[in-house]
């Protein structure tokens, strides 16, 4: 016992550091942990370091417990204000492109490779979906803030479509299963009862605990559980629907994103983010280690050839195809579908849901498990590889690099808090030396931006119009909230086009910023009566505890 856990310490820090390697290199983690997965185990080149672990069973319950936090925070995580603009078009791809993609998949690998039909839509069932830890990662680590509102689509999509690849992958399993019981023409039929009864448990199950949830969490503000009830909340959502052949996974997916953007204690829930960014980042670690020693590279020879063929398909034709059929009626420009297509990295879940077909009672020609596994490491060293390069030979990155995410750690650390203040020419701080400016007390002048330049506030230190001023001062602490909301004003909004001064907004509410996107980038305007509202812009509102629509 004592070496097992010293072997798991020796493991979580390799895996720890080389991820920061990954990230400087640009190299997706996934591949990091899966190739260190695989050094260690039965075909490692160290003798004395092999790990011989072929046992199925473990790794599917393990992948699966890890699966169902990572779908939780992926939901938790999603800013639903932000990404609802994008909420029909990722829906859709996260759920129609997954089913047209497994099908066009499945047919490749039929009618081409000579696969058996079922065989080889079960298959495309399992790659169907996108990785949301990968997509995650290449777009934060390379800051690619892609426009047209790209980014969330990708980062909704890509944590809403394992749901429905594991659906799939379930419902062709069981046809198989029944396949040889029931006749050709009972097959349509169980399979829309299969797909019926995954998506009803699935959607209702996640709903009836979003709500319980919610008002549970609204009553009890008892400091340290909310993140321990989260965690059973998680298992619930995916035990419940799984005990009647429903959609666990859409289920946990449902209750994070509700959670997540509920109104609840904020201090319990930002501790919560932090709880359960640490437990899916060991999660995640633990789940692509676990794959990388599962699988046997000495196979992989016999499987690299389909693999290829496969990835090219699923990458060249069947995901484009899908990601078409979806974005072109809402008019989405060809860059940007470009884009889609190749941010459809495949992940752990395709690897994790090919495990559940080595337990299951179904016979394959196949090797899956094995070319599953060389699909998802060429997709991600592939693709990921080129989307930050197409996405700026595209120009579909949108530059909103922003230098309060310097201080971030700091910030999230300590009772500090770091502000912004933009001089204009007639602002009364412009052309004075730092030493005769009177700052509201406790509040400190840290750096200056000018231009390229960052200035280190001295007393004789001159601020200039134009200057962008950081200011640091203590972070208000009062068991008295202050609940903020964004709300996004669009074309047809009743504000838009109008002077802040001449619009009431809500009773006891006040826009304490406004965020206005703009051909540089988005800006943070601190508002005033004279600012007019434009399309696009979101409003910060601080809101008082009773609030009442005007």
């Amino acid at each position: 016992m004592i070496y097992i856990l010293a072997f798991i310490a020796v493991v979580i820090i390799a895996c720890t550091f080389l991820g920061r390697i990954s990230i400087k290199l640009g190299v997706p983690m996934l591949v990091v942990f899966i190739i260190l997965g695989m050094l260690v185990g039965e075909d490692g080149p160290i003798p004395g370091m092999r790990i011989p672990f072929e046992n199925f069973e473990i790794a599917e319950q393990v992948s699966t417990v890890c699966l169902i936090f990572i779908m939780f925070y992926g939901g938790f995580g999603t800013n639903w204000e932000h990404a609802k603009k994008q909420a029909v078009k990722a829906g859709l791809l996260s759920s129609v492109g997954v089913i047209i993609t497994a099908g066009l998949v499945g047919l490749f690998c039929h009618f081409v490779l000579k696969l058996q039909l079922f065989e080889g839509l079960l298959l495309g069932a399992v790659i169907a979906s996108t990785d949301a830890a990968t997509v995650f990662f290449i777009l934060r680590s390379k800051k690619l803030n892609l426009k047209m509102g790209t980014a969330p689509m990708l980062e909704l999509e890509s944590g809403s479509n394992d749901p429905w690849s594991y659906m799939l992958t379930i419902i062709m399993l069981q046809v198989m299963q029944m396949q040889g019981a029931v006749g050709d023409g009972s097959v349509a039929e169980i399979f829309a009862e299969l797909v019926l009864r995954q998506v009803l448990f699935g959607v209702g199950f996640g709903a009836i605990i979003s709500v319980l949830s919610v008002r549970l969490f609204k009553k009890i503000s008892a400091a340290g559980i909310t993140s321990i009830l989260m965690v059973a909340i998680a298992l619930l959502a995916y035990a419940l629907p799984s005990m009647f052949e429903g959609n666990g996974f859409l289920s946990v997916y449902i209750v994070g994103i509700v959670l997540g953007n509920a109104r609840i204690n904020s201090e319990e829930k930002i501790a919560s983010v932090h709880f359960f960014d640490g437990v899916t980042n060991l999660l995640q670690i633990a789940l692509f280690f676990l794959l990388g020693l599962l699988s046997t590279p000495r196979e992989i020879p016999a499987v690299i050839g389909t693999s290829i063929l496969v990835m090219l398909f699923l990458t060249l034709i069947a995901r484009p195809i899908a990601v078409a059929i979806i974005l072109t009626p809402f008019k989405a420009p060809f860059r940007q579908q470009l884009i889609v297509n190749i941010a459809g990295f495949r992940g752990a879940a395709s690897i994790a849901f090919a495990i559940i077909i080595q337990l299951a009672s179904v016979t394959t020609n196949n090797d899956v498990f094995h070319i599953v596994f060389c699909i998802v490491l060429l997709s991600i060293i592939v693709q990921g590889t080129l989307l930050p390069y197409l996405s700026k030979e595209l120009k579909m990155v949108d530059d909103r690099d922003d230098v309060m995410k310097t201080f971030s750690d700091y910030q999230s650390e300590t009772d500090l808090q770091f502000v912004s203040a933009e001089v204009t020419e007639d602002h009364p701080w412009a052309n004075k030396l730092v030493k005769k400016v009177v700052f509201p007390p406790d509040i400190r002048a840290v750096m200056i931006l000018r231009g390229d330049e960052k200035v280190i506030p001295k007393g004789d230190t001159q601020i200039l119009a134009g200057d962008v001023l950081i200011l640091v001062g203590n972070e208000y602490l009062d068991e008295r909230k202050i609940d903020l909301t964004e709300l996004r004003i669009d074309s047809d909004h009743y504000a838009c086009g109008k002077k802040l001064s001449d619009i009431r907004f809500l009773r006891n509410a006040l826009v304490v910023l406004i965020k206005r996107t703009t051909k540089k980038g988005v800006r943070t305007l601190v508002p005033n009566g004279n600012i007019v509202i434009t399309d696009n812009d979101v409003l910060v509102l601080a809101m008082a505890e009773k609030t009442k629509t005007a």
